[in-house]
């Protein structure tokens, strides 16, 4: 959605804990994290028309912080079981 916050805090409000956990302690959750936050910062640039790229590269950018997210949240679970 145009706008919208998909940082992890917002996304995952009941990770908190583990998100900060895993920063700290986890150097792979946190390159993933700060890949994952420079993405979603780039997108929002994209949608609100402050930088233009072609729509196909701006898909590419949505996949890839997709596929973060995905492996994020993947760590999240394991962190908090």
């Amino acid at each position: 959605m145009l706008g919208e916050h998909h940082d992890l805090l917002h996304e995952f409000p009941e990770f908190r804990d583990q998100i900060h956990a895993l920063k700290v302690s986890n150097g792979h959750f946190a390159r993933l994290f700060d890949e994952y936050h420079q993405l979603d910062r780039q997108i929002r640039r994209i949608e609100q028309q402050v930088e233009i790229v072609p729509d196909e590269e701006a898909e590419t950018l949505k996949k890839r912080r997709l596929q973060l997210k995905d492996e994020l949240y993947r760590m999240l679970r394991q962190a908090a079981a």
